[in-house]
């Protein structure tokens, strides 16, 4: 699939308006907010929902209806992805519609930036819907007989922009899903990954700040379902519009979830990051539904790194260094400076010449840090530096400070079920006995038997 060299926001087809000086910034409020939610198909629905509140089962109002949602609450916050994830039934794709008013809430609220969407006038509804709330469906819903372009300037025309306007707009989105030069042909022609990014290219021509998204890539095939997930996220890092994605596919929640809803029987037995949900499930029915989960794509750096140890600053000398390494059994430390941002790694042998040497410095002995990675970075790619670093990987946050480290044997751990912490693992050479260090440290003549190349050390 190819993608456009410079991802563009499309510029607002929507009226300028003016904030008052004491209105609470959209920023600060949820962009969404559920609040006790309830939705109930059937002859008598308000039975059924006070039935539920007194604690009744779902099976219990089985003869008032069917309770499709229990008593839903959360916020989606500004920007983020947030997942309602699900098997067949369990409520997820009724709690998107009535995020948009398709299904009125039998009782609880819905509020979009602040403003309430349960309750409201029909028109006020249609406004919210084009103003506020983009959706983009499972099965694409494209208009045959309209080319792609007309199908993306849609929104557009039944906000009455011209038609020369709208189409000019609709070419840039499909520019931006990576679609240009497709505007003149039918959907007939276009292959279901593609169809779907015109669903999404039409989601983003309407210019809201929302988009719902309910199994939009569940039709397509794994390859290029995988390939518009990628999508989403890279046009998420550009437009960080706020998404609600609906699922039944656990590892595509992990994959694209800034936090994760997980519903069973019409109710959400959790909220969570992805990490969260994985390493510290709420209830055994969580606990087996992410059991299969592929935890390299999920797991961080940051999620399982321990701390540097040994770790010393640049001033403090080779005979603080050799205590260090002596003390915590390993033949090599890491250096940072003053903010702890590492500078190299110093070895027991290379600290030993120096202080033979009379020196007070580690600079002159230092090695370069021979592998390191992001605090962020999934763990699906650190089995190479991992494999090629003779230290525990070095982690580093967004400041490019040394956060911590991760033995070869705390990554695969983390892998299983389970905790992840695990023992260090001891660093490749052996360090050298603490009776030699302390000699040295002591001012033992040379001949504590430390060979030339055993100086050299670590290379």
């Amino acid at each position: 699939m190819t993608h456009p060299p410079a991802l563009q926001t499309p510029a607002s087809t929507r009226p300028a308006t003016t904030t008052p000086a004491d209105a609470t910034p959209a920023s600060a409020k949820p962009a969404l907010a559920a609040k006790n939610l309830f939705k109930v198909f059937g002859r008598a629905p308000q039975a059924a929902v006070d039935k539920l509140r007194s604690g009744a089962r779902r099976e219990d109002t089985a003869d008032d209806g069917t309770a499709a949602v229990i008593d839903a609450s959360f916020e989606v916050k500004p920007g983020e992805i947030f997942v309602i994830m699900g098997l067949s039934g369990s409520g997820k794709s009724t709690i998107i519609r009535m995020l948009n008013g398709l299904h009125e809430a039998t009782a609880g609220t819905v509020e979009v930036q602040g403003d309430a969407l349960t309750g409201v006038g029909a028109a006020r509804l249609r406004s919210l819907r084009r103003d506020r709330l983009a959706m983009v469906f499972q099965h694409f819903a494209l208009l045959p007989h309209r080319t792609v372009a007309a199908n993306v300037a849609y929104p557009l025309e039944l906000r009455g922009v011209g038609k020369a306007e709208r189409l000019a707009k609709a070419n840039e989105i499909l520019a931006l899903v990576g679609l240009e030069g497709w505007g003149d042909k039918l959907p007939s022609a276009l292959s279901g990954g593609m169809q779907q990014r015109v669903g999404i290219a039409r989601a983003l021509a309407a210019d809201t700040d929302i988009l719902l998204m309910d199994e939009a890539f569940s039709a397509l095939d794994p390859l290029i379902r995988r390939e518009m997930q990628e999508q989403l996220l890279e046009l998420q890092r550009t437009l960080k519009k706020t998404i609600v994605f609906i699922t039944h596919d656990l590892n595509e929640a992990m994959f694209l979830g800034d936090r994760i809803a997980v519903m069973r029987d019409g109710r959400i037995v959790q909220i969570g990051t992805p990490e969260d949900i994985l390493t510290d499930p709420a209830n055994d029915y969580v606990e087996q539904f992410v059991q299969d989960v592929d935890r390299a794509r999920v797991l961080t750096a940051g999620n399982v790194m321990e701390r540097a140890r040994p770790r010393v600053d640049a001033s403090a000398g080779p005979r603080t260094a050799l205590r260090q390494m002596r003390d915590a059994y390993m033949s090599a430390v890491y250096v940072t400076d003053r903010d702890r941002k590492p500078l190299g790694i110093i070895t027991d042998r290379d600290a030993i010449t120096l202080v033979r040497a009379g020196e007070s410095s580690l600079l002159a002995k230092l090695k370069p840090l021979p592998q390191s990675v992001r605090d962020d970075d999934v763990l699906m790619n650190l089995f190479v530096p991992s494999v090629e670093s003779p230290l525990p990987l070095a982690v580093l946050d967004a400041d490019g400070r040394l956060a911590g480290v991760i033995p070869r044997v705390t990554l695969l751990a983390a892998l299983g079920p389970g905790p992840t912490a695990t023992e260090e693992l001891t660093v490749l050479p052996q360090p050298l006995p603490s009776a030699e260090i302390d000699a040295v440290l002591d001012g033992t003549p040379a001949d504590a038997g430390v060979t030339a190349s055993e100086i050299e050390g670590v290379r």
